[in-house]
């Protein structure tokens, strides 16, 4: 019998919560979702499956699923009840580097930690589940702030800690440059110095997600900056993110933070 899906959650940033769920828990997403989600297990034991195979979750664990993997996880069949702090996230572009964990199985990264490491990365995710549900100010940056701490405690683990190859670092480092230019896939691997197709697989092996889909987040992300912050006409933001039609840009913006540009900077001036 078919399973009933998981809603997809809207995150615009981060989202983070707590669960202690008993042996029933399950959540199935059969395309994943838009984010990263990270599951830290505090105690009791899960379970994760991608089409590659499956991995157990024991207290001290952190798993990274990345954007569009499939997300198929619950209790573990002999535990009474798996607690996990989660966090579905989009990342800075400077926490790229973070984000490349061992891979016990294709699709599912992992670290685990034990001792002072654990137990602030346990303290980090609470802080930043607490600013999430705060009404002080500013409080989304604060919650940021506390997750790349978690991350950061997570990296300090990481057996590997890898770096980003340099020709992904130069074309990250040409799109924040470049957002408000036409800057194209072929533009980037040309910059790369490396064909399309070799430039785009790369860049999803490393980053997670498509070159596009990477350059039209960061385009959107400073947008949300730039109307919580600033007072200009949203066309005048939509040509300063790389986005020539007002008109597109709304219909985008609207994609990733279900609300309009309008919407959304009054929902700010009422949160500031």
């Amino acid at each position: 019998m078919p399973r009933d899906e998981a809603i997809v959650p809207n995150v615009s940033r981060l989202l983070v919560g707590h669960l202690d769920e008993g042996p029933d828990y399950a959540t199935w997403r059969s395309r994943g979702t838009d984010d990263w989600l990270l599951i830290h297990t505090v105690s009791g034991a899960g379970g994760l499956s991608v089409e590659g195979g499956a991995v157990e979750a024991a207290a001290g664990d952190s798993h990274l699923l990345p954007p569009r993997s499939r997300h198929d996880y619950g209790t573990a069949p002999h535990a009474e009840h798996w607690e996990i702090l989660f966090a579905h996230f989009h990342p800075r572009t400077d926490w790229i580097p973070l984000l490349h964990w061992p891979e016990p199985v294709a699709g599912i990264r992992w670290i685990h930690t034990a001792g002072k490491a654990e137990l602030e990365i346990r303290r980090s995710l609470l802080r930043a589940l607490g600013f999430v549900r705060s009404v002080v100010d500013q409080h989304e940056l604060f919650a940021v702030n506390a997750f790349e701490a978690a991350l950061l405690w997570c990296h300090s683990e990481n057996p590997a800690a890898p770096h980003l190859d340099e020709r992904i670092e130069r074309a990250i480092a040409l799109i924040e440059e470049r957002l408000a230019t036409h800057l194209t896939v072929a533009e980037l691997a040309r910059q790369s110095s490396l064909s399309v197709s070799r430039f785009s697989h790369l860049f999803r092996q490393q980053v997670g997600t498509s070159p596009a889909a990477f350059l039209e987040r960061q385009r959107i992300t400073r947008a949300r900056q730039l109307l919580e912050l600033t007072s200009r006409p949203i066309g005048s933001i939509a040509a300063q993110v790389g986005f020539d039609n007002p008109l597109y840009f709304s219909t985008r913006f609207r994609v990733y933070t279900r609300t309009t540009p309008t919407e959304y900077r009054a929902r700010a001036r009422v949160r500031g």
